[in-house]
């Protein structure tokens, strides 16, 4: 029999099916629109049973998941969704003992992710130059007890990562094309790189500077959620769909070697005048802004409607929108 205890992360589903995702604290009183629990009534007790309000409303008390841990936590920016974060887990091989990089923490979903499959034995390097953004991302890791997985610095990636010999590297910010030498100086030979992008112009940016540095094996793709409701005389797909937050990249990190002789194999004729132009002229990743494409400051992915509506009692820990 599993009990709850002080500290732990409780989830209370009411009888509208909202979610709460609570912290346990002796003394204290969770406030709902469907009346009050004590704390102190949970603390102690059995999961997965049923208790009821001050003024009679049933609560179904359960650990949480991941993905509802990740949907309650204090955001202030876009962040990144579990449809998304569990195929970067994948990509990335992201396992206990790996060592991550991640710039940046925003705040801080992917980050608690990646700290909570790295453990035990592996660690997460999350990097980002908002004081008040690593703050928050510092806050939230530490809520679900991961703090101890993750080192956060305050530091513009711009001039290189502070870690090296990475398993894995991803990039969540605006243009990650600008920061490809960077990545490589940081990760290990055939170690796995990761990005998100809102925007089909970044994609192509992104991989125009894959490919030209020491990449292989790109890989573009964009996932899509569709839930159905789960009412056995009429199952039909729900009305909202969880659709584009975001396109993900996906890379590995060559050799240099390889990467030389690659080069020395591929037929100049492969080569377009433009390419050999901006190889010669251009850093890595970086190239002229074409006409039309969009310079404004992108967070994250466009928010998308969800299903379930995720609330908490968490001390600041609300589900509120950029």
């Amino acid at each position: 029999m599993t009990l709850a205890r002080a500290d732990d992360l409780v989830l209370l589903i009411s009888p509208d099916r909202k979610r709460f995702v609570v912290l346990l604290e002796p003394g204290e009183v969770f406030h709902t629109h469907r009346g009050m629990i004590a704390h102190d009534d949970l603390i102690g007790q059995p999961l997965g049973r049923v208790v009821h309000s001050h003024n009679g409303a049933r609560f179904t008390v359960l650990r949480p998941s991941m993905e509802e841990v990740l949907m309650t936590q204090t955001r202030s920016t876009q962040i990144v969704y579990p449809k998304d974060i569990g195929y970067i887990l994948l990509k990335l091989s992201v396992v206990p003992g790996a060592r991550v990089i991640e710039a940046g923490s925003g705040s801080g979903v992917l980050t608690t992710a990646l700290a909570r499959y790295v453990t035990p034995g592996g660690h997460v390097y999350s990097y980002e130059a908002r004081p008040e953004m690593l703050e928050l991302a510092r806050e939230n890791v530490a809520r679900v007890g991961l703090a101890d997985a993750v080192t956060f610095r305050q530091r513009s990636i711009e001039i290189g990562f502070a870690d090296s010999d990475v398993d894995a590297l991803f990039l969540d910010v605006r243009e990650p094309w600008l920061y490809l030498d960077q990545a490589v100086e940081a990760m290990a030979d055939g170690a796995f790189f990761g990005s998100l992008v809102p925007t089909i112009n970044q994609v192509v940016r992104l991989v125009k500077g894959l490919t030209r540095g020491r990449f292989q094996d790109i890989d573009v793709c964009e996932l899509m959620l569709r839930k159905y409701k789960a009412v056995p005389e009429r199952v039909r797909p729900l009305d909202r769909l969880t659709a584009h937050t975001g396109f993900l990249l996906f890379a590995r990190k060559a050799s240099k070697q390889q990467r030389i002789r690659e080069e020395r194999e591929q037929p100049q004729s492969l080569q377009t005048a433009d390419d050999q132009d901006l190889q010669a002229q251009q850093p890595l990743g970086q190239e002229e802004v074409e006409p039309g494409l969009d310079s404004a400051p992108i967070d994250g992915a466009p928010n998308s409607s969800l299903d379930i509506d995720y609330l908490t009692d968490v001390p600041g820990l609300t589900d509120r929108e950029p």
